[in-house]
């Protein structure tokens, strides 16, 4: 894929020389694409060209966010390794770890962690990571975080922590942990 005029990996978001054929916004689309595909050799032709690997696109999505939240360890690794922050938001103050504790992704949790990824950054209304996985059902997940320090006590927007989600829900067993933690 050396032929400028039909390499979709010509320059990368932030570049200004554009291949024939290609518009900057379709560049950065093959980009964004294949981070959320998790098309890890691809994603390594872009970095190699010099893409951003924290160019936040139309929706303020970064990258890593879209390799961690769909699943590709492999993408997340490559993206750390060439620069991604980890805590770096999207535009409702999401980070990476927060997309993956929705998600259950434990292991690319563990790279994110790895990486210097803050346990407990919230988003725009206050929820932290351990309140998203207690939210959506992730037990192993949010027992996870809680293992790697996450705060049980921080609270959001709208007052909940992670042990009054945890009890609403009924999960009267993540609840005592969380007590357990926090006593």
């Amino acid at each position: 894929m050396t032929d400028p005029d039909i390499s979709p990996s010509g320059p990368p978001a932030g570049v200004t020389q554009e291949p024939a054929g290609f518009t900057q916004e379709q560049i950065e689309a093959l980009f964004f694409n294949a981070a959320r595909e998790g098309q890890d050799d691809v994603l390594a032709q872009f970095l190699d060209a010099g893409a951003d690997p924290n160019h936040v696109d139309a929706r303020g999505y970064t990258p890593l966010i879209l390799a961690s939240y769909n699943g590709h360890v492999g993408a997340t690794r490559l993206l750390l390794a060439r620069g991604a922050l980890p805590d770096q938001p999207d535009g409702k103050g999401s980070t990476a770890l927060s997309g993956v504790a929705f998600k259950g992704e434990l292991d690319i949790a563990r790279l994110l962690l790895e990486a210097g990824a803050s346990v407990d950054l919230p988003n725009n209304v206050g929820r932290t990571p351990l309140m998203f996985a207690v939210m959506f059902g992730r037990d192993a997940m949010a027992n996870f975080l809680l293992d790697n320090g996450a705060d049980p006590l921080l609270r959001d927007g709208e007052g909940n922590s992670a042990r009054t989600l945890a009890e609403r829900q009924g999960n009267l067993a993540l609840a005592e942990r969380i007590d357990a933690r926090s006593a």
